[in-house]
C-alpha cells in the first residue's frame, strides 16, 4: 500500500475505534421533534434518488460528474474489523488525503474569513480556472468530535467541485479546546457571511450557497443551516448584517440529537458544550439540530453507513423522517455494511460526489466551468 494511504488507514483506524457517542444506539430518544421527549420516531424510508431529467453537464476532470447514472453501491461489510482487513489487504482503495491542485482550478490558500479573540480563522478557497460565474458558493466543514481536525482533508472535495464550475470552500474553526459551544456554530456563520459578502471579488453568487460537514462537521452545518433564524448564533465575527443562510446542507453521518441516551454519555459532547448531561440538559437541546428543524429550512442530502461505531445511522433517519414531514426536499442514502468516514473509501466516495452534483444541481443552479460539454 501507497505511503499515503499508510495515513488514511490509521485515520480510519481512529475514527473506527474512537467512539464520539459510546456504546450502541440509544434505548430512548425522543420523537416529537423539537421537544426531546417521547418515544423514538420510526426509522425513515430513504428518500428516492434526484430524477435526473435533463443530463448533466459532463465532468472536466472529474469523470463521476459526466455518469447519467450514479456509480453503483459499493458492496459493504459485516463489520468495521472486516473493513480494516479489506484496507489492510489492498482490496479497498482509499483516496489520497492530500491530492495536488489539478487542472483547471485556481487555489486561494489561507484567506482569514474572521479574526476573533487574537485567533485568525481561515479558509482554502478553490476556484474555477475559467467560466463567466458566477459560481455557487460550496463551504465544507471538517469532523473531529469538534476537538481536533484539519481544513485541508476537504481538499479531496473541493477540487472536484471547483473543476465543475463551483468555489468550494474547506474551513478551520475554534475547536472545544480553544472555545466551547456556540463557537463553532458562530464560526461557520462568519463563513457564510464572508462568502457572501466577497462575493464579488471571488466571482461567487451570493444566492446560491450550501453547506457541507462530516461528522461534527456535519452536525455545524445543520446546526448553521438550521438556524438562520436564531441571532444569538452569529457571533461577533466579520460582516455584521450580511446574511448567514444557506440554501442547501450535506450531512455525512453527524449526529442529528445530543439529547440522546448516548450522547448524554459523551465525553466528547461534554467537552464541547462544556457541561455535562446533569449539569445542563437544556445546552444539550440548544446544541441540537433537531431543536431548529422547520418548515421552509434548507433542502439536506445525506450520507450514512449502516454500521457506524461513531454516530448511529438512527440519528440520521430521524433527520430524514422529519424532513419529510416537514415538506422539506430530502435524499437519504444508507449505506448498508459501511462504517463512519466511509467517503475515504473510493467507491463510497464516487457515489457520494455523484448524488453531491446533482443535489447541487437540483438547488443551486451551478453554471458548468468552461469548456465542460452541454
Amino acid at each position: 500500500m501507497a505511503a499515503v494511504n499508510h495515513r488514511l488507514l490509521l485515520v480510519l483506524a481512529v475514527a473506527l475505534t474512537f467512539v464520539l457517542f459510546p456504546g450502541c444506539a440509544p434505548k430512548e430518544t425522543p420523537s416529537a421533534e423539537p421537544s426531546g421527549a417521547g418515544e423514538p420516531a420510526a426509522p425513515a424510508e430513504p428518500a428516492p434518488q434526484p430524477e435526473a431529467a435533463a443530463p448533466a453537464p459532463a465532468a472536466i476532470g472529474d469523470p463521476v460528474a459526466a455518469m447519467a447514472e450514479p456509480p453503483a453501491m459499493p458492496k459493504g461489510y459485516g463489520s468495521s474489523a472486516e473493513v480494516m482487513l479489506a484496507i489492510g489487504n489492498g482490496d479497498l482503495a482509499l483516496l489520497d488525503e492530500n491530492p495536488p491542485v489539478p487542472e483547471g482550478v485556481n487555489e486561494l490558500a489561507g484567506l482569514e474569513y474572521c479574526s476573533i479573540d487574537g485567533t485568525s480563522l481561515k479558509l482554502d478557497l478553490a476556484l474555477p480556472a475559467e467560466g463567466d460565474g458566477p459560481f455557487p458558493g460550496l463551504i465544507f466543514i471538517h469532523g473531529g468530535a469538534w476537538v481536533s481536525g484539519e481544513r485541508e482533508i476537504y481538499h479531496l472535495y473541493t477540487y472536484h467541485f471547483a473543476q465543475q464550475g463551483y468555489a468550494a470552500a474547506t474551513m478551520s474553526y475554534r475547536l472545544s479546546g480553544q472555545a466551547k459551544f456556540p463557537a463553532a456554530v458562530q464560526d461557520v456563520k462568519c463563513a457564510v457571511r464572508w462568502m457572501r459578502a466577497n462575493a464579488a471579488t471571488y466571482n461567487i453568487d451570493p444566492d446560491h450557497i450550501a453547506l457541507i460537514g462530516g461528522s461534527a462537521g456535519g452536525h455545524l452545518a445543520m446546526m448553521v443551516g438550521y438556524t438562520a433564524d436564531v441571532p444569538e448564533f452569529e457571533g461577533e465575527g466579520g460582516n455584521p448584517g450580511v446574511s448567514s443562510a444557506v440554501q442547501a446542507v450535506v450531512n455525512f453521518y453527524g449526529p442529528y440529537d445530543l439529547t440522546a441516551e448516548i450522547a448524554q454519555k459523551s465525553d466528547d459532547v461534554q467537552g464541547f458544550l462544556g457541561a455535562t448531561w446533569e449539569e445542563n440538559p437544556d445546552l444539550h437541546l440548544k446544541a441540537s439540530p433537531m431543536h431548529y428543524l422547520n418548515a421552509g429550512d434548507p433542502p439536506t442530502l445525506i450520507f450514512h453507513g449502516s454500521i457506524d461505531e461513531v454516530v448511529p445511522i438512527e440519528q440520521s433517519e430521524r433527520l430524514a423522517a422529519r424532513l419529510g414531514e416537514l415538506g422539506i426536499p430530502c435524499v437519504f442514502e444508507r449505506f448498508e455494511g459501511w462504517p463512519h468516514t466511509m467517503d475515504l473509501a473510493q467507491p463510497v466516495n464516487e457515489r457520494c460526489r455523484w448524488f453531491m452534483y446533482r443535489f447541487f444541481e437540483a438547488h443551486l443552479s451551478p453554471k458548468p466551468a468552461a469548456g465542460a460539454p452541454q
